[in-house]
């Protein structure tokens, strides 16, 4: 921070709490009318990060 002191470091801080805050408040809607399992979620997650992973390799050759 004290490398850039023309940065408004509060402001930032603020910027990105106001964005926190709007993603929870995303994800607490989302999550009401959910029928899905936290388990069935971290399954999902890992089954969309593997086929990334391929996608992202395949792409690289």
């Amino acid at each position: 921070m004290e490398k850039f002191p023309e940065i408004n470091w509060s402001e930032v801080a603020r910027d990105s709490i106001k964005r926190k805050i709007t993603q929870l408040n995303f994800l607490k809607g989302f999550n009401i009318d959910s029928d899905i399992t936290p388990e069935d979620a971290l399954k999902l997650g890992k089954e969309i990060s593997e086929h990334l992973i391929k996608r992202y390799k395949s792409e690289q050759k």
